[in-house]
């Protein structure tokens, strides 16, 4: 009965997310859709930290490379195929060559995952290879973010630079504005977010999802049983990009700008903090982390604007020192301690004789 209804538990927590239009008014639906394409990074960062047990503190910057393809293609649509604004300010006469192919929705959308994916995995198949993991894995991925961020604040004239790209009005013909189209897009990103859950849930459900625990427990011993972790890590580290980029291209036109600033460290070490408070290790601990931690620091931020972060650090140290398994492993904990409440023993019948 436990397990049907562990099952049942995502269906359920969907069906709820679904009826939010009903009963949220525009700004807080808009940020409910907002959270939900951030959980898709969470879920991502979760198979890659949680499963395989890479730790990458450079995640944003596939984030932001989906948001960036999307951002394009909706500039390109404000501004009816000219050249944006910013380029004229820059002094560019034309608009360049490869920024055109982003005036088609289609392809931009596919490159905003495709593009994330291919860095990801040409990033993982040359540190993998040599087996760089741990610490030092995380430090080359702050590396990549580093370097990304001031790439795209140097080539102001092609990026926006430190303001990003911005301005947008339509997407495929329709007003941003309206509020069938932030219902629409809040709905998008809850289907996306539930396919991206229960492919993740197969993914990990099968052989595959026993191989990438065995890489997190004990990736030579995985090795000398015949197997090559190199590939499996590869294609995990470049699927969570792919999903990262996924994300970025949803939060774009329901936030309305991207800027490299979405594409540092400090971005990224908070897409793991998501997971860490949510549960790793568990998808959707992912969900959950990604969504609580939001919408605490939007609610605080509102109510208490001078000393907000505060609050939030706490609540991190509070997670990392008494939770280090998360809120999900908490629940575990919780309910394996009813279970034992409920163990009786069973006395023993006496038999009474005349």
């Amino acid at each position: 009965m436990k397990s049907s209804f562990s099952r049942l538990a995502p269906f359920f927590a969907f069906g709820l997310l679904a009826l939010a239009p009903l009963f949220l008014g525009d700004f807080r639906l808009s940020l409910l859709g907002q959270f939900l394409a951030l959980s898709i990074v969470a879920l991502g960062i979760d198979l890659i930290w949680g499963y395989t047990g890479i730790l990458s503190l450079g995640h944003a910057v596939y984030f932001g490379l989906g948001a960036y393809c999307t951002a394009m293609f909706l500039k390109l649509e404000a501004v009816k195929g000219a050249m944006p604004d910013f380029m004229d300010w820059n002094g560019l006469t034309a608009l360049p060559s490869w920024w055109k192919p982003f005036g088609n929705g289609v392809f931009a959308l596919s490159m905003s995952m495709i593009l994330p994916a291919l860095l990801a995995a040409l990033l993982g198949y040359f540190t993998f290879k040599n087996r760089i993991k741990g610490v030092f894995f995380s430090i080359l991925s702050q590396a990549l973010a580093i370097i990304t961020v001031t790439f795209f604040i140097g080539q102001q004239a092609y990026t926006g630079g430190t303001n990003g790209i911005t301005d947008f009005s339509t997407a495929f013909g329709y007003p941003l504005g309206e509020k069938k189209v932030q219902v629409a897009l809040f709905y998008l990103s809850l289907a996306a977010l539930m396919a991206a859950f229960f492919g993740c849930k197969l993914l990990v459900s099968g052989k595959f999802g026993h191989i990438l625990l065995a890489i997190r427990d004990g990736e030579n011993r995985l090795r000398f049983t015949g197997y090559n972790p190199t590939s499996y890590k590869v294609f995990i580290y470049a699927f969570s990009a792919a999903l990262a980029g996924l994300a970025g291209a949803l939060y774009v036109p329901q936030i309305g700008i991207v800027s490299p600033s979405q594409m540092g460290i400090v971005p990224s070490i908070g897409m793991v903090l998501w997971v860490a408070i949510g549960g790793r290790g568990t998808l959707s601990g992912a969900i959950l982390g990604a969504i609580l931690v939001n919408g605490l620091q939007n609610l605080l931020s509102e109510k208490y604007p001078a000393v907000w972060q505060f609050f939030i650090g706490a609540t991190f140290v509070i997670v990392v020192l008494f939770l280090p398994r998360g809120i999900m492993g908490l629940v575990a904990d919780v309910q394996q301690k009813m279970k034992a409440r409920k163990r009786v023993e069973v006395p023993q019948t006496r038999t009474v004789t005349a």
